[in-house]
């Protein structure tokens, strides 16, 4: 179902699939596999989050490779009569190899239909939005970002920039190493994270600056959202004394 959200850059989640598989190291502590075990026992071993997640050997919890549609959760925000600002699939990737083409239509008509939101697609696999791109529309309302986790992941980026989405944007989180000279052409908006929960990687102060002054210096609105770490409540979200909550211009 769709539901208010806690996450700092968004005002709701929308989860039409459920279900993943681990692709790149920002996976590792993957907060929507801990909270998809807990939702399938909460749901008594009912409902779209059946065994999308296990636990690895070391107990951490971790997605499987199921993906459940939720045909249920389609309509959900045609049912949102005032504008919200959605994360579409917190607990999925949309753009997963087992999500059907057909399926990943459906969403995107539903978010073309309701103009009154503005639907923010987060993906690690950019390479399958590039090949669905031509079959899929486009409205202004439809954002589209990527994660970057380590400067291995900038080939993410280049194909993020040969998407026709209005808004695109990058999601740095978990931070794990600097990212320098970050390809930022036609990007509109970056995110920046430490990890949080048990077993949290920390996140140095000067990754974190060097990506500021890099979109301070290419005019690309930046959103710190958190420092992270095991109480990531008590770290807090300030850089250099303040808060830095930059949005995307124009919309």
């Amino acid at each position: 179902m769709a539901q208010g959200s806690t996450i700092e850059w968004t005002s709701a989640t929308w989860n039409p699939i459920a279900g993943c598989t681990p692709v790149s190291p920002g996976c590792l502590n993957c907060y929507a596999a801990r909270m998809a075990l807990r939702l399938e026992k909460m749901q008594k071993g009912t409902g779209k989050y059946v065994g999308t997640a296990g636990k690895a050997r070391d107990g951490r919890p971790v997605f499987t490779g199921r993906v459940n549609l939720d045909e249920d959760a389609l309509d959900l925000p045609r049912s949102w009569k005032l504008g919200r600002t959605i994360f579409v699939n917190s607990m999925s990737d949309l753009f997963h190899d087992a999500v059907p083409a057909s399926f990943v239509a459906r969403v995107f008509e539903v978010m073309e239909q309701c103009p009154q939101h503005s639907f923010q697609v987060l993906t690690k696999r950019p390479h399958r939005a590039l090949e669905l791109a031509n079959q899929l529309p486009w409205p202004d309302n439809v954002w589209l970002g990527t994660s970057v986790e380590t400067a291995r992941y900038y080939d993410r980026i280049r194909l993020l920039q040969r998407i026709p989405a209005r808004v695109r944007f990058l999601s740095c989180e978990p931070l794990l190493g600097p990212l320098a000279r970050m390809p930022l052409k036609n990007i509109h908006w970056v995110i920046v994270g430490g990890e949080s929960g048990p077993g949290a990687r920390p996140m140095q102060g000067s990754w974190v600056l060097q990506i500021k002054n890099q979109c301070e210096d290419k005019g690309v609105p930046f959103f710190f959202k958190q420092w992270g770490g095991v109480r990531k409540k008590e770290a807090g979200r300030e850089l250099e004394g303040r808060t830095w909550d930059g949005m995307p211009q124009g919309v």
